[in-house]
């Protein structure tokens, strides 16, 4: 990737947390920092509001935008930033500035949320239709760092996402804790022997994760790389438990094309919802983006 940093900003406790850790990220990339806020004017019936009002509206964005560079340049010195002032709705506007190559990055959830809203739907439509990563920026502002970047993986083709992980860690000298889990039967008991040798499941599943890793220890030899292969009947709760011991979680998103609504699965909605450190989501397979 190098394409740009892009955050969203409007000038919520959220949106001011996403600003700050996109200043970061941005500067360890080398790349610049765009940082947007929407209007939404171009979604507004054909009844539109006078020209003053309009423009009240612009100067507004203009002054959330002006806000964020400064909170951006606090953060990181010398950093480029572009400002962006847009006239579409969130969703589209932070998709068409950070294109094919760019990151984005968004708090949990912006001045239109309310406080039992955990991830909103901004958050959730950019990691849906995203052709890059997207950053969810949660988690308590104050807490500690632990030098831990944690992806989660299943077989081979989360190969780019733990590439991107691995990427990230050492950007930030961080180590990299790569997590798989398999699933375990909690009330099945004796009634269904065909469920067969959680022994040999859980061999299989370490040998899937051993050829994943085996390229990305080749590529970043200098990178500390630790496996975890844990029996859990709720992968996303593992995740979110390990969530708690490191500074970003990595989880690929496998989204199919032609999938009514937003193509997230079920894993990546708890971790949006429930992580504690920030969460990236990279996607791999086929894509929807929003009207098609």
């Amino acid at each position: 990737m190098h394409g740009p940093v892009v955050v969203g900003a409007d000038g919520s406790e959220g949106a001011t947390s996403a600003v700050r850790w996109a200043a970061v990220e941005a500067a360890c990339r080398e790349v610049p920092l765009h940082i947007v806020c929407a209007t939404a004017l171009d979604t507004l019936a054909a009844d539109a509001p006078p020209e003053s009002v309009v423009q009240q509206v612009l100067d507004a964005g203009s002054a959330t935008v002006e806000s964020a560079v400064t909170e951006a340049g606090g953060q990181a010195r010398g950093l480029q930033v572009v400002p962006v002032v847009s006239r579409e709705a969130a969703v589209q506007a932070l998709l068409e500035a950070a294109g094919d190559d760019g990151l984005i990055v968004v708090g949990t959830r912006g001045i239109g949320g309310f406080s039992a809203l955990l991830v909103g739907s901004v958050g959730l439509g950019v990691a849906a239709y995203a052709r890059g990563p997207v950053v969810v920026v949660r988690g308590e502002a104050d807490r500690v760092t632990t030098g831990v970047v944690l992806v989660a993986v299943r077989d081979e083709r989360d190969l780019d996402v733990m590439r991107f992980a691995a990427r990230t860690a050492e950007r930030h000298k961080a180590s990299l804790r790569v997590l798989t889990t398999y699933a375990y039967y909690q009330y099945a008991g004796s009634m269904v022997p065909w469920l067969g040798d959680l022994t040999e499941v859980a061999e299989e599943q370490a040998s899937s994760v051993s050829r994943l890793t085996a390229p990305v220890r080749d590529e970043f030899p200098d990178l500390t790389v630790t496996t975890d292969l844990v029996r859990s009947h709720s992968p996303a709760g593992a995740l979110v438990d390990a969530s708690a011991h490191a500074d970003l979680v990595v989880v690929g998103a496998r989204r199919a094309a032609h999938v009514p609504g937003a193509p997230l699965g079920r894993v990546v909605h708890a971790v949006l919802h429930h992580a504690h450190c920030p969460v990236a989501v990279v996607p791999h397979g086929e894509l929807n983006h929003p009207g098609s």
